[in-house]
């Protein structure tokens, strides 16, 4: 903005001479801040050709000129401390001038608009969107997404785990959920995609290589900490937490992806395409799936496989769960085999376990028949099974076992009754039975029993008896039966 030169002047006699404030000065003036600034200067305004006037920082100005050509970004207080140990006694604010003023202009990056070809690339990553609630805990919850980055369409779901399992199996849905798969993936670098990096060398994980090698898919790498070579799925994402996200309850992983699927088919498919606006992205991906690479007729595996050692009481531990095994798998290492929905584990080849897998914590699971087997072949396990089987499934049975041994009573004995009460009257009964016995303040089994056989029988109301018309309503005479007495003797 230009002022005239009498203004000019003024704005130098109230600073230089009467020491106003700039923000005085253009208030006063009505002109803008910037104006006074431009006028006084950085360093307050020195006529033309004037010699510059000495300062405090002279002495220093070498050095502080070469510390900022070799380190262009260094913060100006970092820049006092190394001038005070030099002998500088001026203040920060002279130092904050100079260094503003002699810093090195960084080149800012310029970006290349890209359009890639239909078919040649799918970029991918993860996104963390909040934590579901499972047994035991919670779980952060992920979603997973890839995006054709000709079409811009999306493929997404949810899932609990950043893993190469999981990434695999992902991978392979997008690719049957497109019908095909691109020439190239884009990922990030983190360690389940990424082995290893040194400058441009890459060293996938060997799960992601095999994949890569039945689908013909080149891998590829963005550069470190640089997002905006994935700004296709950076996007996405940004997408999905806008329009999908945000005030919508998920209270299952099933239900938030059946939900999410259903997004994605009715409202992310129908949006308008970004480059080619008169075209929806349905449109432009209906052109792109021929380009796209057709995916093998085998079935594509995308299990788990690792090793598991059974412990003495045969069962595995596995992502926060135990799973149980035939007796005969104990203390051996088994392998493994696992999806997001099933646990199977093998002993040389040989089946001993099937379970569905569980995202909960803590959680123990047995299969009916490895219990009643390890009962048959050991007998004195019974009593401890039998405890471990109340407990699971009759909340406040512990307490009730912690008054029986107070109490001085044969534990093993009363497990093993009320074992038989589970299996007569079931867990809901018998769980009941137990909350009312304790409410009560006793731990007597007879009692125990007794409620149980309430609770199965419940008391039945008499039903209303209609007496058919022709019977006649009449006393009945009693006879005397002293008779039948007498004939006894």
């Amino acid at each position: 903005m230009t002022v005239p030169r009498e203004t000019e002047v003024e704005i130098r006699r109230l600073f230089f001479g009467e020491h106003w404030k700039k923000g005085t000065i253009a208030a006063q003036l009505d002109v803008h801040a910037d104006v006074v600034e431009r006028v006084v200067g950085p360093l307050g305004y020195e006529p033309k050709d004037a010699p510059p006037r000495p300062t405090v920082l002279d002495p220093y100005a070498g050095f502080v000129c070469e510390t900022l050509e070799r380190y262009p970004t260094l913060v100006a207080t970092r820049i006092y401390d190394m001038l005070t140990e030099r002998g500088y006694a001026g203040s920060i604010r002279t130092l904050r001038r100079f260094v503003r003023l002699h810093r090195p202009a960084s080149a800012g990056e310029v970006y290349l608009r890209l359009e890639t070809l239909a078919g040649e690339q799918s970029q991918v990553d993860w996104a963390h969107v909040g934590q579901l609630r499972v047994h035991g805990g919670v779980r952060p919850l992920y979603c997973f997404v890839l995006v054709l980055r000709h079409s811009r369409a999306l493929w997404a779901e949810l899932v609990l785990e950043q893993t190469t399992a999981s990434l695999v199996r992902s991978l392979v849905r997008a690719a049957e959920y497109f019908g095909g798969v691109t020439h190239q993936w884009l990922f990030d670098n983190p360690k389940s995609i990424v082995a290893a990096r040194e400058g441009r060398a890459i060293r996938f994980q060997e799960e992601l290589l095999e994949l890569s090698s039945q689908l013909h898919v080149e891998l590829r790498a963005c550069r470190v900490r640089r997002p905006t070579d994935k700004g296709g799925v950076e996007r996405g994402i940004r997408y999905l937490k806008t329009r999908f996200f945000p005030a919508r309850t998920i209270p299952s992983l099933e239900a938030g992806n059946a939900a999410l699927l259903h997004f994605l088919e009715t409202v992310a498919m129908e949006r308008r395409h970004p480059r080619q606006k008169d075209r929806t992205v349905a449109e432009v991906f209906a052109e792109e799936k021929a380009r796209l690479l057709p995916l093998p007729k085998a079935r594509i595996p995308t299990e788990l496989v690792t090793s598991a050692t059974a412990d003495k009481t045969a069962f595995i531990s596995f992502d926060s769960n135990r799973y149980s095994v035939e007796h005969d798998a104990a203390d051996r290492v088994l392998r493994l085999v696992a999806t997001d929905t099933e646990v199977r584990l093998f002993d040389a080849g040989r089946l001993v376990g099937v379970h569905p897998r569980s995202w909960g914590k803590g959680r123990d699971f047995e299969a009916p028949e490895h219990r009643a087997a390890l009962l048959e072949r050991k007998a004195a396990a019974r009593d401890g099974k039998g405890r471990d089987r109340l407990r699971a499934e009759v909340p406040r049975v512990e307490e009730l076992m912690r008054l029986w041994l107070e109490d001085g009573r044969n534990v093993g004995s009363l497990v093993a009754r009320t074992g038989k009460l589970l299996d007569l009257y079931g867990a809901t009964v018998l769980g009941s039975a137990v909350d009312d016995l304790l409410s009560n303040k006793s731990h007597d089994y007879g009692a125990l029993a007794i409620l149980c056989e309430r609770r199965r029988t419940r008391p039945r109301r008499a039903l209303p008896l209609d007496l058919a018309p022709h019977v006649v309503d009449r006393d009945v005479i009693p006879h005397d039966l002293g008779g039948y007495d007498d004939d006894d003797e």
